[in-house]
């Protein structure tokens, strides 16, 4: 069995606690440290890689509630709209990265509100600068792995700004049922129980193909596209309902004697999807499910939408891992993006 060099499924198995510890913590700010909510047009958020899905899980996770738009940038330069009427989270785990801390400078010349969310960097040294709220994250998380450290300061902060009634109750409910959801993925947990663990053995060598159903579905496939390309080093790929019924849906016949021995469709099943999703699902797979190795449906559990959202995240992030272990491949390390940070940084 592969060697877990830096304790990565350590860090899965306490993403529950994690994602309670950053609530306690962030709630414990003092009010007047929070940014005024007076006037504000629109709110930003900016990250890359496992920082910036933060800011695709407020937006998913709160659109039928937050009256004010949510756009993420995942950029090197913010938008012309941007201004005094913002209100912008620079969201980097390190704190450092590039692309994150350009946006942040740039927000703060035009003039926007700026909360950072950070374990420090640049964008602690920045917020100072500034006069901003600053949110720190724990030490000792890969990024990839700190997605309770980053979404928690998002809710609670527009729940202290009066944008976000139910901001914490949302945490509440969505630590309640990343629990529960570990409880039956943890490695402890033995195989048929471990839904994980089955569905990293079925996709096998495949490559899994990630649907999901909206804008909870949309996030959760990419996430898991994201968790197999870093956690098990394999490709994977991704796409959303309704939109791949306009395009991605008439790829599928002409290649089938090659897509049918390469690719495993994954489908991410929630309890918000609109009732016209279900029968998306439903017919497209009766037209391409031949075309592919195997269908493999994926449903959420939950009381919320966030909760509902984090759960299927989560198992993603278990499925990946099962997967890393059962091809002798470790799970922590990403040398190829370090490799290419290198390669940057010699210009």
């Amino acid at each position: 069995m592969a060697t877990d060099s830096l304790a990565f499924l350590d860090a899965v198995e306490g993403l529950p606690e994690q994602l309670a510890a950053a609530h306690a913590a962030a709630a414990a700010i003092p009010a007047d440290a929070f940014p005024s909510a007076e006037g504000l047009t629109n709110i930003v958020v900016c990250g890359m890689g496992g920082s910036g899905i933060s800011g695709d899980v407020l937006s998913a996770a709160t659109n039928d509630r937050l009256r004010l738009p949510v756009t993420v940038l995942k950029q090197i330069r913010i938008p012309a709209f941007v201004g005094p009427n913002s209100l912008v989270f620079a969201m980097s785990y390190s704190g450092g990265t590039e692309e994150t801390v350009s946006m942040a400078r740039a927000a703060v010349e035009a003039g926007a509100r700026l909360v950072c969310v950070s374990k420090g960097g640049a964008l602690g040294e920045l917020a100072a600068q500034a006069g901003a709220l600053h949110i720190p994250c724990p030490d000792g998380y890969l990024p990839r792995a700190a997605v309770g450290t980053l979404v928690a300061p998002l809710f609670v902060t527009l729940h202290r700004m009066g944008l976000l009634d139910s901001g914490l109750d949302d945490l509440t409910s969505a630590q309640q049922q990343l629990a529960r959801r570990r409880d039956v993925c943890a490695r402890a947990v033995d195989a048929p129980r471990n839904v994980a663990k089955e569905l990293a053995r079925k996709i096998g060598r495949t490559f899994p193909l990630v649907y999901g159903g909206g804008a909870l579905g949309q996030v959760a496939a990419y996430r898991w596209k994201c968790d197999v390309n870093e956690n098990a080093k394999a490709p994977s790929y991704w796409a959303a309902y309704p939109e791949l019924d306009h395009n991605e849906i008439c790829a599928w016949g002409q290649a089938g004697d090659v897509t049918r021995q390469l690719i495993s469709l994954v489908e991410l099943r929630h309890g918000f999807e609109h009732e016209q999703l279900d029968r998306r699902f439903s017919y497209t797979r009766e037209i391409i499910e031949e075309a592919v190795h195997q269908v493999l449906e994926v449903r959420a559990d939950g009381d919320s939408r966030l909760a509902q959202l984090l759960d299927l995240m989560y198992l993603g992030d278990w499925v990946s891992c099962y997967m890393a272990l059962d091809n002798d491949v470790d799970p922590g390390p990403i040398e190829a993006i370090f490799r290419l940070k290198d390669r940057m940084a010699q210009g």
